[in-house]
């Protein structure tokens, strides 16, 4: 079968492999979509230290079952399914207590196991074990499932920055998460949603597609101020740092109304995760600082359906699909910015 296999930074190839074949409790999935994103472009780049080379990559995820492993149950062949990136243990502290998105076992599609940049690709029984297997409603593409895994990871950070209804939201950075978090917010009640970016160009074909109450390009003015006027000087309810900028986090502080939560999705380079902080500002604002770390498989289940129900649409936001030999261009898009989402079809 083909499949795209990362052996070393700079060195992804799209070759023949073996095409594997279900063990007990596992899933082979036809691979119909796998979304790109940019971690798929930092690891063809740079590696990472959870991979150990070679390795099929890719881990938003969406196929068919086509061979079912013995003691797997629940499913049929044909089923269309949605499957997890991140991969909880299900048998520690945080498993058991429903906060599997921090389990500290965790393991991930595309980096222990094998992922969807291949024409077939095998769910482990783990996955199937937790529920990270999740059907397809009907009336759902494929490529409209694959973009499941970062809106769960949306959903999880804004839940924890509790988004609701009357809030006032500014987006930092206007990538596919950030537009998954504009629509997101919207869906949650927000009042005013305001999307920036130091990049115009990507700012301007995200706005025009997500159609935030503001697109504020940073790199030519003061967001801060910009924020502020914009909420006649009382600032954001909820700052989303959708970006891994340290400059963005100090900003969202900065920008935030009182009693307002910053949402710290984006992390920094491990080498530089340090940020000055006006803890005056935390102080006597009641500022709420919150992180986010991804999504476990409840947040998947339900944000599939939220794609499925309309309340937030993805379609329009895959600028680009493209076969599995052109999966370097597939990761080219997301770099240059000329893409929102791009989804590879095996």
């Amino acid at each position: 079968m083909l499949a795209a296999t990362f052996y070393e930074p700079g060195d992804l190839r799209v070759d023949d492999v073996e095409e594997p074949s279900a063990g007990p409790g596992e899933l082979k999935l036809r691979m119909h979509a796998t979304s790109t994103c940019g971690t798929d472009a930092k690891i063809w780049n740079h590696g990472h230290p959870r991979l150990d080379p070679p390795q099929i990559i890719g881990h938003e995820l969406a196929g068919e079952v086509v061979e079912i492993g013995e003691g797997a149950q629940g499913f049929e062949i044909g089923d269309r399914v949605q499957v997890i990136a991140a991969v909880p243990c299900g048998d520690c502290w945080a498993c058991d207590d429903d906060i599997m998105q921090v389990c500290p076992n965790q393991t991930s599609m595309g980096y222990q196991y094998p992922g969807g940049f291949a024409e077939y690709m095998i769910v482990p029984e783990l996955v199937v074990r937790v529920n990270g297997v999740n059907t397809i409603p009907e009336g759902l593409s494929y490529a409209e499932a694959s973009v499941t895994e970062p809106l769960a990871c949306a959903l999880n950070a804004q839940e924890l920055a509790r988004v609701g209804e009357g809030d006032t939201v500014v987006v930092m950075g206007a990538g596919p998460i950030g537009c998954l978090h504009v629509r997101l917010a919207r869906a949650k009640g927000a009042v005013k949603v305001f999307l920036t970016d130091i990049n115009e160009e990507r700012l301007t074909l995200s706005a025009d597609r997500v159609d935030p109450d503001a697109a504020i390009v940073g790199s030519g003015q003061d967001v801060i101020d910009e924020v502020l006027r914009l909420t006649d000087g009382r600032g954001a309810s909820v700052i989303i740092t959708a970006a891994p900028s340290g400059k963005a986090q100090e900003d969202a502080i900065e920008m935030a109304a009182a009693q307002g939560r910053v949402s710290f999705f984006g992390g920094l380079p491990k080498d530089n995760p340090y940020i000055r902080c006006d803890s005056n500002k935390v102080h006597y604002s009641e500022l709420s600082l919150i992180g986010a770390n991804g999504s476990s498989p409840t947040h998947n289940r339900r944000a599939l359906h939220m794609i499925a129900s309309g309340e937030v649409p993805v379609d329009d936001l895959i600028t680009h699909k493209l076969p599995l030999s052109e999966v370097h261009a597939a990761i080219e898009a997301v770099i240059s910015g000329e893409a929102i989402k791009v989804v590879v079809e095996p």
